[in-house]
């Protein structure tokens, strides 16, 4: 029963003065375990650093330390002026352990995802995406412009280039509610069968942070990704931003044997995306900013 539905849990607030745990980490503890507990859920409002001094019976050095921690742990965000309240969860997504879209992804986790498509249509390929998707320069590819919710609230902005004659009808697609892949998979017998991404933090461009709600020049996880169907095509190049303060990525790490069949797997998997500066940055048409440029 959750402490809506029942009474809600009591603050710990005794400290073991015998020294052998430090005052500041028992405080976080506590702290920390109020808020497991259902004490206080996202948004809610902890006390003040005086108030805790008093119901700890310690000093603020040892208050800030505490709250240090837990900041720096995601567990609570400090607003100047306004107070200290306890954060958003962060938003889990796959990285590598399987291939699958975003949205069903979510779905997978109990989360609600929802689509708004800003963008479906044919364009001609610059020379990066073309590089990526191996095609000539200015050959029709498909973009697609998508802000993607959870729980309704912004979480990723991402483009993605498909090639035209793959899946032309794809610019019919209703992808508010619904996984690219599972619709490529389902209506263009295309199979994405791996993958290659790479991932960085940008500040976000004042279009960024304004369909994604948050400050200009906050922090943004950029990933880029090449698919490929099992024969080596590269079939989708994709280009994500993520909320930084919503967000993480998930990453399954397996040992392999020389020799192995998984190991001979790896190694053939094509090593096209670029490294460091060579990151594709799309133009201004594509909301990148000319500081991106």
């Amino acid at each position: 029963m959750s402490s809506r539905e029942g009474a809600t849990p009591c603050l710990r607030t005794a400290i073991d003065r015998s020294g052998r745990i430090a005052y500041y980490v028992q405080l976080k503890e506590a702290l920390q375990e109020h808020v497991e507990a259902g004490g206080w859920r996202s948004g809610d409002m902890i006390p003040g650093e005086p108030e805790l001094c008093r119901l700890f019976g310690v000093s603020r050095t040892v208050v800030r330390q505490a709250l240090k921690e837990l900041t720096y742990e995601g567990l609570i965000v400090r607003e100047k002026g306004k107070g200290t309240f306890v954060a958003e969860p962060k938003i889990g997504e796959s990285l590598v352990q399987e291939l699958t879209g975003f949205y069903q992804d979510m779905v997978d986790r109990g989360l609600k995802p929802l689509t708004k498509v800003l963008r479906q249509e044919v364009v001609p390929a610059s020379r990066k995406v073309a590089e990526y998707l191996r095609a000539q320069p200015e050959v029709p590819v498909i973009q697609i412009d998508r802000l993607r919710f959870v729980q309704d609230e912004p979480i990723v902005l991402v483009t993605t280039y498909l090639p035209r004659a793959m899946c032309a009808q794809l610019l019919q697609a209703d992808l508010s509610q619904q996984s690219l892949y599972a619709f490529l998979e389902s209506q263009c017998g295309i199979k994405i069968a791996f993958g290659r991404r790479t991932i960085e933090a940008v500040p976000a461009s004042e279009y960024e942070a304004r369909l994604l709600e948050v400050d200009k020049g906050a922090p943004l996880l950029m990933l880029d990704s090449v698919s490929y169907l099992e024969d080596g095509t590269p079939i989708e190049y994709f280009h994500a931003l993520h909320r930084g303060d919503r967000s993480r990525f998930e990453v399954e790490l397996l040992r392999v044997r020389e020799g192995s069949d998984t190991k001979q797997a790896l190694q053939e998997i094509p090593d096209v995306l670029p490294r460091g500066s060579d990151l594709i940055t799309p133009s201004p048409a594509e909301g990148r900013g000319q500081e991106r440029a």
